[in-house]
């Protein structure tokens, strides 16, 4: 595999291109998290999606890796899929991790793939999507929805300042 400026284009296109499948899948997992944990997560409405993926591939050293994985998971397929089931399941929880951003983000886009992958099948897929129908194509569309419902806004607890941040002493030593 060789990924040029043009692959990066190519994938975040392509990327940008899913809402009509991701956005489901991410709005779908969020109800999901939103009931288990009892709060009320907001939807993510397709525009909001493609905003959020021109941010992740303006960043150059996230698109390149992003669309890295996005590729390798269009083509992965494994006859039979079950041996491949671990290179897919660890390819779509680095893609989650690597949408969403640093610590402690990536964490939980990792975990949230994993609750989005139980409910994404192939059929879920959309058929006339390069890629679609092989083992990785479930896993991409569970990775492109954790990834970023993780990253975008609409979770109650991420609004606002954080309890826990410090303020930090001036030059001087003194708060304030």
């Amino acid at each position: 595999m060789r990924v040029t400026p043009q692959t990066v284009r190519d994938e975040h296109a392509w990327v940008r291109d899913r809402a009509d499948t991701v956005v489901p899948i991410l709005n779908d997992t969020r109800d999901r998290l939103g009931r288990r944990f009892d709060t009320h997560v907001d939807a993510v409405a397709p525009e909001a999606y493609r905003r959020e993926v021109d941010a992740v591939f303006a960043d150059g050293e996230v698109a390149v890796n992003v669309a890295a994985c996005v590729a390798l998971l269009r083509d992965l397929d494994v006859a039979g899929d079950y041996p491949g089931f671990v290179v897919d399941e660890v390819l779509g929880r680095e893609l989650a991790a690597t949408i969403a951003g640093g610590r402690p983000l990536s964490l939980l886009a990792q975990a949230t793939f994993h609750v989005a992958d139980l409910y994404v099948t192939e059929d879920a897929t959309a058929p006339e999507a390069e890629g679609a129908g092989t083992a990785g194509a479930d896993d991409l569309d569970a990775a492109l929805a954790a990834g970023f419902q993780t990253r975008l806004p609409g979770w109650d607890w991420r609004e606002g300042e954080s309890p826990f941040a410090v303020d930090a002493p001036n030059d001087d030593g003194s708060d304030g």
